[in-house]
């Protein structure tokens, strides 16, 4: 008969508070909350990941109602990695600074989760691709992702399906390349607007969502520029600029440019 599954047991705790090791010796007391947030963010990631792979799921299964779920707890999951950023701001710069020469190149920028992430909502390059060519699973996973269709891919051709004039062109695409916008989406999303509630509705829900991640993009970089200010960042990358150049890109720029043609 197998062992007692316990609390301990089923989520792994012992191995899970075996995860959080200082590179600074002697441990420096503010790295434990910078590797402990980390962490959190990325199991929140591979949440998110989990949730908007099922709603495409659910698109693609001409069920997008079902999606309207995944897509709520992905905006509730947001809130709370902004969350996040108000319990790493109140560590100073200072105390930052006490242990920044031990992350070495360490840095944001190589999590791979995340730039799943970008490449489900469109935001594709080679370039960011190649970066992870040194690890087998994250190269893995990411060249899936770069090759599949995205987000708004699903959405579109789910509503080609519905009836609406959708050009072959972008049914059709380069999966590869990132997302323009088109007019001929913009004239099928007004008349989804205008007749189909439903499909309304989860139209409305990108937008929550695209909200969401915008906003903690913006406070993302707000935390780095207030913990290293014009600093260069981990791992060679320009810190707070680089951020700043991800700002007010909406995932899904279709779905705002029709807000002014109503």
């Amino acid at each position: 008969m197998s062992a007692e599954i316990t609390y301990g047991k089923y989520l792994r705790i012992d191995q899970l508070l075996d995860l959080q090791h200082c590179e600074s010796d002697p441990p420096e007391h503010d790295e434990m909350l910078f590797i402990v947030i980390h962490q959190v963010y990325e199991l929140w990631f591979k949440e998110v990941l989990h949730e908007l792979d099922r709603f495409a799921e659910h698109l693609n299964s001409d069920h997008p109602a079902l999606g309207g779920h995944q897509l709520k707890r992905v905006l509730k999951i947001l809130k709370t990695l902004v969350g996040q950023l108000d319990v790493l701001e109140t560590m100073t710069p200072l105390e930052f600074q006490s242990f920044r020469k031990f992350l070495d190149r360490a840095s944001g920028f190589q999590s791979a989760q995340f730039r799943e992430l970008e490449f489900l909502l469109g935001a594709k390059t080679r370039e960011n691709l190649d970066r992870f060519a040194g690890n087998p699973r994250e190269f893995a996973n990411l060249t899936r992702r770069y090759e599949e269709p995205t987000l708004w891919d699903a959405f579109i051709r789910l509503i080609a399906r519905r009836g609406h004039e959708i050009p072959d062109s972008l049914l059709n695409r380069d999966l590869t390349e990132p997302h323009s916008e088109s007019s001929e989406v913009q004239d099928a999303l007004i008349a989804i607007y205008r007749h189909d509630p439903a499909l309304t509705e989860i139209c409305e829900a990108l937008i929550d969502f695209d909200e969401g991640f915008q906003e903690w993009r913006y406070r993302h970089v707000m935390m780095v520029q207030r913990t290293i200010g014009s600093k260069m960042g981990t791992g060679g990358s320009s810190g707070a600029e680089y951020l700043r150049s991800t700002l007010f890109q909406p995932v899904f720029p279709d779905l705002w440019a029709i807000r002014a043609r109503f």
